[in-house]
């Protein structure tokens, strides 16, 4: 088991990517959002860029930075492509057993995302384990957005934690460098189409493959931890 300073309290999750399949789903919302003002960003370039909030996403894909008008257009573009895929959205395998394994073992259970509050409504009735979660995060809880730290903050001062008695489940780059900001350990999974290599690069403690293969193997995982009494 690994080593720690400190008792495990908490356990934040990323959503999107990390226990909903839906990174694919953005990717060509945003592709398709692109080409309605004439950009035309590669899938791969636009897959690699998500995790990030919207805001970062856009300016990291156009070379000149975009105006306030554009970024708003894309923005609202998005997300009304991306809505019509709610019906399709499905939980990975694992995810909502995960959530309540952590539960039960007496950690609170935070969803760290910065989804607008209605794609967050849709991914949690997508998760079904609200029984399991102790709080979650929108994009309207942060200024800024990964990976910057201000939703990672918020998902910890929501259920009263701090970031030395957490450890953060995410799938992107971008997961990881926001939580490392925050002295947050993260533990990263390939489900959201990221490699392990890439992502231990930036620095996650463990890779699993999917919130099943991560429930499996929890042992000897940053999560068997006692939590505090």
């Amino acid at each position: 088991m690994p080593e720690t300073t400190q008792a495990l309290r908490g356990v934040l999750f990323d959503v999107d990517g990390t226990l909903v399949d839906s990174n694919y789903l953005h990717t060509v919302a945003w592709w398709q959002a692109f080409r309605q003002l004439d950009y035309d960003i590669p899938m791969a370039a636009i897959h690699r860029a998500i995790g990030m909030g919207g805001d970062k996403l856009v300016s990291h894909l156009l070379d000149d930075d975009p105006s306030a008008e554009e970024e708003e257009k894309l923005d609202s573009s998005h997300g009304a492509l991306f809505s019509a895929s709610w019906p399709s959205l499905r939980a990975f395998d694992g995810a909502a057993e995960l959530l309540r394994k952590v539960a039960s073992d007496g950690l609170a259970v935070v969803l760290a995302s910065s989804a607008s509050s209605a794609d967050l409504d849709a991914l949690r009735a997508a998760i079904d384990a609200d029984d399991a979660i102790t709080g979650a995060t929108s994009s309207s809880d942060a200024e800024q957005s990964k990976p910057a730290p201000d939703i990672l903050q918020a998902a910890l001062d929501s259920a009263g934690l701090q970031a030395q008695e957490t450890v953060f489940v995410g799938d992107s780059v971008w997961d990881v460098r926001s939580a490392a900001k925050l002295g947050i350990p993260t533990i990263a999974l390939t489900c959201g189409g990221t490699s392990e290599a890439e992502l231990l690069e930036a620095g996650a403690k463990q890779v699993y493959a999917s919130p099943r293969d991560l429930l499996e193997s929890l042992q000897d995982s940053l999560l068997n931890q006692q939590p505090a009494s």
